[in-house]
């Protein structure tokens, strides 16, 4: 058995279902589910319909790289969402099972355990594949936090010298899984310049980047950062995206990274005895979401209607703020992130994740201690109703 298996901590969703074992909730309210980031819009017709009229397409085993129709829509996207001058469909894009797939896979491929002690940086919090995956590759995480008092920015200037130099591979994250926070071009600069000095790779998990409430001003992506600081081969650089989010289509596990020609070159012989090729009929639908901004536009309409509708209805004793993206409340409790939520459910009937569940305890204090994540992901309806019995329950504490 690997032994690095029984490095692994409990997922947040199995730490939640013993948080709340026993608990039973107030028969008054019907329960809303706020807690797992799971899109809950209708899916798109015409995404339904590219996938229902390729299913013959199941009849052939597809090609690990994917077809070079879904990657040149995608690198078409790539150019007119970030406002490259060109990206190579054949070299710089590859389409994957999803975020999750690919981020987990992606450490397996960059990671070299045979090197004294490697370290993978993490945000803290952050999404739990990545210290899954540095583990699985024998390297050993280290976590940078973002808190309230440096209004969550990741402070790179505070991992020693010793860390950087056993540092491997960096995972950021913007916009931010939990706190929706968008790292802009300067930030950038100052991680490209830690990647050269010390010879990291970056991965940049962007599956939030299409929610966001300014149509004017989209995020800042790692790719546009690149070639506007006149790294357009983008050395040591790979972004993730995924259509989950964006298209309301989780079940489909369809995504893609892109960047630096050689980490994907290496990144698809690793998945070539992976096994992880994508459905042809997948590939079909995924082609048809990409070259399409409508359902997109309507999506994000759907949710800032949900932040809209919710912000003036929290008050103090809680805390939050207007994320820059993403479809998340990073919110502040009065007690014990894990108490509160436990209570809301008992009390209330509404699920939501306690921040402790999300983030480690790391330089002597845990940064998700004190803050619930809570997914506008329900109805409207639901979101204004469950946000009013939290903001109801605290004034009660």
């Amino acid at each position: 058995m690997n032994p690095n298996l029984a490095k692994l901590q409990p997922y947040p969703f199995e730490r939640l279902r013993a948080l709340y074992a026993g608990v039973e909730h107030d028969a008054g309210y019907s329960p809303i589910n706020l807690s797992i980031g799971e899109p809950r819009h209708v899916t798109p017709p015409f995404i339904e319909r590219a996938l229902t009229e390729n299913l013959k397409g199941l009849a052939s085993y597809p090609a690990t790289a994917g077809s070079l129709e879904l990657r040149q829509a995608i690198a078409d996207w790539l150019v007119r969402r970030h406002g490259l001058a060109v990206i190579d469909a054949a070299t710089q894009v590859l389409p994957v099972n999803g975020s999750r797939e690919a981020l987990f896979a992606f450490a397996q491929t960059v990671i070299d355990p045979s090197r004294s002690e490697p370290a993978v940086i993490c945000p803290n919090p952050f999404y739990q594949i990545y210290e899954g995956s540095a583990l699985l590759a024998g390297a050993s995480p280290f976590f940078v936090n973002t808190t309230a008092a440096n209004g969550f920015v990741i402070d790179y200037q505070a991992v020693p010298d010793s860390v950087w130099k056993r540092t491997q591979l960096l995972y950021t994250c913007s916009p931010s899984n939990p706190t929706g926070r968008v790292m802009d071009l300067e930030e950038w600069r100052q991680l490209f310049d830690l990647s050269d000095r010390y010879g990291f790779v970056i991965a940049s998990d962007e599956c939030y980047s299409e929610l966001y409430f300014d149509e004017a001003h989209p995020p800042l992506g790692a790719l546009a950062a690149a070639n506007q600081l006149g790294r357009s081969d983008f050395p040591r650089l790979v972004v993730f995206s995924s259509l989950s989010k964006r298209s309301n289509v989780p079940g489909m596990r369809s995504g893609f990274v892109a960047g630096d020609a050689a980490l994907l070159k290496a990144f698809l012989l690793y998945r070539t005895y992976h096994g992880s090729a994508m459905s042809p009929a997948v590939q079909a639908a995924s082609t048809a979401a990409w070259r399409d901004e409508i359902h997109v536009r309507e999506n994000r309409r759907l949710y800032a209607e949900k932040f809209a509708a919710t912000l003036a209805l929290i008050e103090a004793p809680l805390a939050a703020a207007m994320p820059q993206g993403g479809f998340y409340y990073w919110m502040r409790t009065p007690i014990a992130a894990t108490e509160f939520a436990r209570e809301i459910y008992r009390r209330c009937s509404v699920l939501v994740v306690p921040g402790s569940f999300l983030a480690r305890q790391a330089h002597g204090e845990n940064p998700g201690a004190d803050f619930i994540r809570v997914a506008l992901v329900a109805p409207l309806a639901d979101c204004v109703e469950a946000i009013g019995r939290i903001t109801t329950f605290s004034r009660q504490l």
